[in-house]
């Protein structure tokens, strides 16, 4: 009978061990016995977090770690954060898989820590031949976020993807939050964050180099807020480009402010496709925002027509109204520092310039804004004049 009560009392020591971890909510992935590859060991931390009934934390510890594919899916019975303090790095050969870090259908995500995800791009972008061939062989994203609600991603550093560092679709209510986006100039098609179909986005206080936009708006993007970024490298903050493709949802509400833009190929944009599908970008705003060496830094351009795989013989259908730039100043490396060239078919309206000032850098002076097909207000300066 001792020894019953010996096995029993065993039992329950074990039960109350193998359940530390699930009662005070951390699941940490050493518990998991993770192998060199970690991918096995976040995704089974995970899956249990998920699962737990109140709210939890996975940990990825401070250390150097390689990973593969993840993809942590919902929906989950309570809140989950994910905080990643160590430096991770993904396969250097990509094995056709969309994404390496993905986080789907999932309400109340927190994504967080000190950590680096490191996607060794430069294979891919020494492959990337996006510049001449329209089909071209797609590589994976840093992140994948599908389906989210009520989430915040802070603190953590997306380093060298292969593709777009970070792709919101479908979401709403997320924050970007000391976010970090680190990759050269020459990392060919990595936008940094690129969004689509989603509402309620805000990115604050982050920092976005890269070889592509810094941050990038596609159709369906709407009520979103970006302040505090400093983008460069990069080809800037744009919104688009638009109407490509059949079925896109409008563009609405988008307010940029106080953000800085260096050494960026653009600076603050709109572009759409000449000649293709319809779409509209209404009740959009840059205001307070400071220009070092930017290449086109205030543009609207509807005939955005890169690498040629398109035609400019007729106007885009894209409708655009209701934008404002405002208290835009610093230095520009191109004479034309304002081009608002807009449809034929359909023009502009309610385009706002107040209080434009910026100095051309350059030698091919002098320096001036071009308008076209657009109905505007000039209100305060706008230097280079023109339009």
């Amino acid at each position: 009978m001792v020894l019953g009560v010996e096995i029993s009392a065993i039992s329950l020591l074990l039960l109350l061990a193998s359940s530390a971890s699930a009662q005070d909510g951390v699941f940490d992935i050493k518990k998991y016995n993770p192998k060199a590859d970690i991918a096995e060991a976040l995704s089974a931390a995970f899956k249990d977090a998920c699962a737990s009934a109140t709210p939890s934390k996975v940990v990825v510890p401070a250390g150097e770690y390689t990973m593969g594919p993840v993809d942590m899916k919902g929906p989950c019975k309570s809140t989950v954060e994910v905080q990643v303090d160590g430096n991770l790095k993904a396969p250097a050969e990509p094995k056709g898989e969309p994404g390496w870090v993905s986080f789907e259908y999932i309400d109340g995500l927190t994504f967080s820590g000190k950590g680096v995800f490191d996607g060794q791009g430069h294979i891919a972008w020494a492959n990337n031949n996006c510049n001449k061939n329209p089909n071209c062989k797609s590589f994976p994203l840093n992140f994948r976020f599908t389906s989210l609600k009520h989430a915040l991603i802070k603190d953590l550093t997306s380093k060298d993807s292969k593709n777009f560092h970070v792709n919101v679709i479908n979401c709403e209510n997320v924050t970007f939050q000391n976010f970090v986006i680190d990759a050269p100039a020459e990392s060919l098609n990595t936008d940094g964050i690129h969004m689509g179909r989603s509402k309620d986005i805000k990115i604050i206080d982050s920092k976005i180099g890269t070889g592509d936009d810094c941050i990038s708006l596609g159709d369906g993007s709407e009520q979103v807020t970006v302040t505090g970024v400093t983008c460069g490298p990069g080809h800037g903050i744009s919104i688009g480009s638009l109407g490509r493709y059949d079925n896109e949802q409008p563009v609405r509400g988008v307010f940029v402010k106080n953000c800085i833009l260096k050494n960026t190929d653009n600076g603050v944009r709109i572009k759409s496709w000449p000649a293709m599908k319809g779409g509209e970008a209404s009740d959009i705003h840059f205001e307070d925002i400071t220009m070092e060496n930017v290449t086109n830094p205030v543009i609207i351009d509807q005939e955005y027509c890169p690498w040629n795989q398109c035609t400019k013989d007729a106007p885009s259908k894209v409708k655009i109204s209701n934008v404002s730039f405002k208290n835009i100043k610093g230095t520009t490396n191109t004479p034309e520092a304002v081009k608002i060239i807009c449809s034929s078919a359909l023009p502009c309206e309610q385009v706002e310039l107040n209080g434009i000032d910026l100095k051309y850098t350059g030698t091919q002076g002098p320096a001036k804004s071009e308008c076209k097909n657009a109905k505007l207000t000039i209100t305060g300066t706008l230097n280079p004049p023109g339009c």
